[in-house]
């Protein structure tokens, strides 16, 4: 194994790095892949404080508030929350901005989807409903044209765009390709849009549209590459995205497998995903298309490992992955370009639900989250927090 990791970091330190890193202030590492698999080290906010109010262990300089409640209105509105809130994201909205939530339940239940919006103080102004009728909608992704991709994860699901302001209705897009979906991440650099399968034995797939913008129509691929953890891959096309007699997964020989892809998300160059199954954190490099580990906890040396139960993931200004649990500790974790992981928050008392959805306001300021089940660990239990803090840009 270990190898394989030096195997990782020569490729790395060699790629070509390209314009990326100089939109971020031309600082190497914020342009590519992260140089090792990450190890656990203090965080670059301090130790956890002690549980506040809300039940939440944060750094110094940290607070939270909870803006919605499964079954409750939302405080300063007329709308219901949504049950098992899960996959989210954020846009702005003028001056304020707008959070969107999934529901990870059946139609019967509720599901679809959500969106608070915020004003410039961060006061909750309205919620609303963007998408319903659609059954257990995990996670999914923004879009440069700022639609919000929900993730149907049941077999032969469907992704749906929706309208985060709810003025327009929702569209199926069945060209993305019909399977258990988890999330979407979009690569406006190469023009991509990367999914997730939460299978056992799922796939890695990216969907290029016909017309960057219009996801009517377009071309499914599926990564393959050999059985290592780093290195170049290669692209082949889905025969049937519809998976009309065989599951799509299964349609071309030799496509790579991920265990249980959970979340995914797109900035500067690379798309990183979790695999759920084995703990893991990838690193897909857009550029060079190849893959790399970012994290593995069966890599962790010196202790145990901060990070269990991957799941949705995002990432700050600053170049910092912030990675959910399901299960786990309840926690929030981040993993610096410095390749070192530390948990960022905490949730107590909650030990039978998961986070959910984080995902960074506008201006990285505020994080929002939810703990799926809350503390009843019934789907109708779910909570949607807000951090506010010092984040690093």
């Amino acid at each position: 194994m270990r190898g394989v990791i030096v195997e990782r970091r020569n490729f790395l330190r060699t790629a070509v790095i390209g314009s990326s890193a100089a939109a971020f202030g031309g600082t190497l590492w914020r342009g590519a892949a992260f140089a090792d698999p990450a190890q656990p080290a203090p965080g670059p906010y301090g130790a956890l404080q002690a549980a506040n109010g809300n039940g939440i262990q944060l750094p110094s300089g940290f607070t939270s508030r909870v803006i919605a409640r499964s079954g409750q209105t939302v405080p300063g509105t007329s709308y219901r929350w949504h049950s098992a809130p899960d996959g989210g994201a954020t846009y702005a909205d003028g001056s304020g901005w707008i959070y969107v939530s999934n529901a990870e339940v059946s139609p019967s239940s509720g599901g679809g989807a959500s969106a608070v919006r915020f004003n410039s103080s961060g006061t909750v102004t309205s919620a609303y409903r963007i998408l319903g009728d659609t059954n257990n909608n995990c996670a999914g992704g923004a879009t440069p044209w700022k639609t919000w991709l929900s993730c149907e994860e049941v077999t032969r699901g469907y992704v749906y765009e929706t309208d985060p302001w709810g003025v327009n209705a929702a569209v199926r897009r069945p060209a993305m390709g019909r399977f258990k979906h988890e999330a979407a991440a979009a690569d406006p650099d190469h023009g991509y849009v990367y999914l997730t399968e939460d299978e056992s034995d799922g796939r890695f797939y990216r969907f290029r549209p016909t017309t960057w913008g219009n996801l009517s129509s377009g071309t499914l691929q599926v990564l393959v590459a050999g059985s290592g953890t780093s290195g170049p891959v290669s692209w082949a096309n889905v025969p049937d995205p519809a998976a009309s007699s065989t599951q799509t997964r299964h349609q071309v020989s030799g496509a790579k497998v991920f265990n249980g892809g959970e979340g995914c998300f797109y900035a500067a160059g690379t798309c990183w995903f979790t695999t759920k199954g084995d703990n893991r954190v990838w690193a897909y490099d857009a550029a060079t298309s190849s893959i790399s580990l970012a994290y593995d906890d069966s890599l962790v040396t010196g202790g145990s490992a901060p990070l269990t139960g991957v799941d949705n993931v995002t990432r700050s200004g600053s170049g910092d992955l912030y990675i959910a649990e399901d299960g786990g500790n309840m926690e929030i974790c981040l993993i610096t370009p410095d390749d070192t992981v530390a948990p960022f928050l905490r949730i107590t008392g909650q030990s039978g639900s998961e986070i959910t959805g984080p995902a960074f306001s506008p201006d990285g300021s505020r994080l929002y989250f939810s703990s799926q089940r809350g503390t009843s660990g019934s789907s109708s239990g779910g909570i949607t927090y807000e951090v506010k803090g010092p984040f690093r840009g």
